[in-house]
């Protein structure tokens, strides 16, 4: 069997993204801060180089939401831009889209090929697992397509890089569930600088 991991960069009061996502600001306003652990000066860190390789390495297959991928032609305003990643991404695996907005896959550098996926989160589940067969698939956000995985059973661990910031709004990992759902248990913690890393198996 596959293993699904979920992994979110999470502010202290449970934001994983701030207020009035655009172009301008991808992750929200304020947004950027909650991923200094990877992208800032301690991203060398033992402890962070460890749990970015794990977020990537080794991922056969990745899922994401439209506003991860960033708009598609003709949104926003722009007849020729296409995402945030540039012509080389990170992910070096298929990635699955959740849009309401059909388009051809997009093939870039270094082995990563964008597939948007306009009929829901079980369907690029499936075709990420038709690709994945038992290695393991990535939940990479945002919070809608999470939540979207969430719900629908698919998610094995989650990883959350729980940052000291206070976003006061945005988007919620975990808004719309019952209590106590999903029942998690907390399996591994990892400190570096300015953050925690918190490990989660989903229990089912």
């Amino acid at each position: 069997m596959s293993r699904t991991n979920l992994s979110m960069s999470i502010s202290a009061d449970g934001y994983v993204a701030g207020p009035q996502q655009s172009r301008e600001h991808p992750l929200g306003i304020g947004g950027e801060k909650l991923h200094g652990w990877h992208l800032g000066p301690d991203q060398d860190h033992p402890v962070n180089r460890q749990v970015a390789t794990e977020m990537l390495d080794g991922m056969k297959a990745t899922i994401m939401g439209r506003n991860m991928f960033g708009p598609i032609r003709g949104e926003w305003g722009d007849s020729g831009w296409l995402g945030w990643w540039g012509d080389e991404p990170p992910y070096h695996c298929p990635v699955f889209v959740l849009t309401h907005y059909a388009h051809e896959p997009i093939e870039l550098k270094g082995g990563t090929t964008f597939f948007f996926v306009t009929d829901g989160i079980e369907s690029a589940y499936a075709q990420a697992g038709a690709i994945a067969g038992d290695g393991p698939i990535s939940i990479a956000g945002g919070a809608s397509c999470a939540r979207q995985a969430i719900a629908a059973g698919i998610v094995d661990e989650i990883d959350l890089q729980v940052n000291p910031y206070l976003l006061g709004s945005g988007e919620r990992l975990f808004d719309g569930f019952e209590q106590g759902r999903p029942e998690l248990e907390l399996v591994r913690v990892l400190e570096a600088p300015g953050v925690a890393h918190l490990r989660y198996r989903v229990i089912r």
